[in-house]
């Protein structure tokens, strides 16, 4: 990963003029009665005064600001002000410093619930091969079927490398599913992720979300709604796997050595060879070439093709298909007997291709390169011993590295903690020792995200040099293990961990900005999105509520937006809400998905 430094002087040109003048910033949608309440003011020297306001202006607290001093993540000097002992619920409450005040902000029960519920139906939205009906979405957002009856050929002929590829002689019906992002690809691999999440949170509470409680077109079919629309998904990834007997040349093992100046993320893949790919998964299925902003997906112009299987791809079919077995039993038995067998059939092409690695070497869609996979070997390992209790998978299980290391904040390319979270929470057959020993696990990380809090000054879970792509979705994929964290301890720090980290997406940065559209008074409207494009065709409109940006990124400024930011921004103010930005406001399925996990798990009366 390349690594910039944050110079002195960076830090004195990131920092605004007007920072002394700033109004405090704080969670715009606001607080739960009994829940932690910081607000972030940016100034320097002694502690600050500040007094907090109701709607009409009357003092109801009043205190000093605890000073942090000059914060390199945020490039300013700030200061803390903590009114956690005001309890009382309303609206319209300001926390006033300096003759500024905040955005006004709620006090209630139940403030997440609606939040869980829009970053819920942002998968709705995103779905392909159906009508998005006006009847569940408004007339707004409504569209019709983008790529409905989807029958996609393999990719053949030269890639942008100038390699060859034989391509297969099957086409499959791969109609359905999420769209990933911004785009009009579906990718396994990050599917996978987002939909472990969605089922894990059904799996904890699986009365959260019944029939009836979410607009959608399944409603009535006495099966939870989380459930449907995670099977949207499900069926999609189950299409998206070869068929027995099908041999494919691909490349098989590591990429090879790095040329003088090549980037490790574009290494030349290895030779080819011919394997029995049956079982596998495709890697993704998207457009030949890239489309140009805007374009709905009822539009999009270009062939879509099936992309080579890999290794990553194929257990995270097995893992998510393990995962549908158990889940949909009882439910619909003849579905989760069909999870099962993919899931196996999966894992059995795995172990028997465990080198077929991801290339970047495709137009039209990303490459989700991911040349370790031990990880997903760990957690497919741990969702089919979950579900079925088998002596090989736990003798998988034990014999990876990962059920004993230690473990990290969850994301596509290392999704070992989702196995150890599986583990750690669904009753299984490990002896009790080991489950307290992967819970004890989990609640380190906690602490470790939690220390991280003392490193910057916003106070959020998360110290980085640097901020990556969709740092977002880092933060509240930490949040997710501090949840579970104060599950098994009921210790009320985790909970305030994951305010921490709610706070800021909902508006507690420097930028003072919501990164959810729809939530707060300053919310992101402009989001990397072909469909919701409304600055750039009125038309069309903007997100729904409860889309998250993928946020700050100082790592990979690759689009025309953030190149001219590179090197004149702190880590947390490389951000920008426009839609050409793709590196700073892009959208997508693993980003919305901890979201709405984190809202719905905050939701008090859930």
């Amino acid at each position: 990963m390349m690594r910039a430094i944050f110079t002195v002087a960076a830090f004195a040109l990131a920092m605004p003029a007007s920072a002394q003048e700033r109004a405090p910033a704080l969670n715009q949608l606001g607080f739960e009665p009994g829940d932690p309440k910081v607000a972030i003011v940016a100034v320097a020297g002694d502690p600050i005064a500040w007094t907090l306001v109701d709607a009409g202006g009357h003092t109801l607290a009043r205190g000093k600001a605890q000073p942090y001093g000059d914060d390199p993540a945020s490039g300013e000097p700030v200061q803390r002000i903590d009114f956690s002992g005001f309890r009382t619920p309303g609206t319209g409450y300001r926390i006033a410093v300096n003759g500024r005040s905040s955005d006004p902000f709620e006090i209630r029960d139940g403030i997440y619930a609606p939040l869980a519920k829009d970053a819920l139906a942002f998968f709705y939205h995103q779905r392909a091969g159906v009508p998005i009906e006006a009847r569940f979405v408004g007339a707004n957002w409504a569209r019709p079927a983008g790529h409905p009856h989807e029958i996609a050929k393999c990719f053949a002929g030269a890639d942008q490398r100038g390699l060859q590829w034989p391509g297969c002689d099957y086409a499959l019906d791969v109609t359905g599913g999420w769209y990933d992002a911004g785009d009009h690809g579906k990718y396994v691999v990050n599917g996978g992720i987002s939909l472990w999440t969605f089922l894990n949170a059904y799996e904890r509470r699986p009365a959260a979300f019944p029939d009836g409680s979410l607009k959608l077109p399944e409603a009535g079919n006495r099966a939870s709604d989380l459930l449907d629309e995670a099977r949207t998904e499900m069926e999609f990834l189950l299409r998206m796997q070869v068929p027995d007997g099908k041999q494919l040349s691909v490349p098989v093992g590591p990429s090879k050595p790095l040329k003088p100046g090549q980037a490790r993320w574009n290494a030349d893949p290895a030779d080819f060879a011919t394997i029995n790919a049956g079982g596998m998964a495709h890697q993704k299925v998207a457009d030949r070439h890239w489309t140009k902003l805007p374009m709905p997906p009822q539009d999009d112009p270009e062939e879509r093709l099936l992309y080579p299987p890999t290794t990553a791809a194929t257990l995270n079919l097995a893992a998510t298909a393990a995962q549908c077995a158990r889940l949909w039993r009882g439910v619909d038995d003849g579905f989760a007997a069909r999870c099962l067998k993919a899931a196996q059939r999966a894992w059995a092409a795995a172990r028997r291709n465990p080198e077929v690695y991801a290339t970047n070497s495709f137009d039209g869609s990303g490459g989700y390169g991911d040349s370790d996979v031990s990880d997903e070997f760990y957690w497919a390992a741990a969702e089919l011993y979950a579900t079925t209790g088998e002596g090989a998978y736990l003798a998988a299980v034990r014999a990876s590295p990962h059920f004993t290391t230690e473990i990290r904040e969850p994301g596509w390319p290392s999704t070992a903690t989702l196995g150890t979270i599986t583990l750690a929470t669904v009753p299984n057959g490990l002896p009790g020792v080991e489950v307290k020993r992967l819970r004890a696990a989990i609640v380190a990380a906690a602490n470790r995200f939690l220390a991280d809090e003392a490193g910057n000054g916003y106070r959020i879970p998360y110290v980085a040099a640097n901020y990556p792509w969709g740092s977002n979705s880092s933060l509240l994929n930490r949040a997710m293990l501090l949840g579970l964290a104060y599950d098994f301890t009921r210790d009320a720090k985790y909970r305030a961990g994951v305010i921490d980290a709610i706070d800021y997406v909902l508006g507690r940065n420097p930028i003072g900005t919501s990164f959810v559209s729809g939530y707060g008074t300053r919310a992101m409207q402009n989001p990397h999105h072909r469909f919701w494009a409304h600055s750039m065709d009125s038309k069309l409109p903007g997100p729904p509520p409860g889309v998250l940006s993928g946020g700050p990124n100082s790592t990979a400024m690759s689009d025309d937006v953030a190149a001219k930011m590179k090197g004149k921004c702190a880590p947390q103010k490389c951000w920008a809400d426009d839609i050409r930005a793709y590196a700073l406001n892009e959208v997508a399925i693993n980003w919305n998905a901890p979201l709405f996990w984190v809202a719905a798990w905050l939701d008090s009366r859930t």
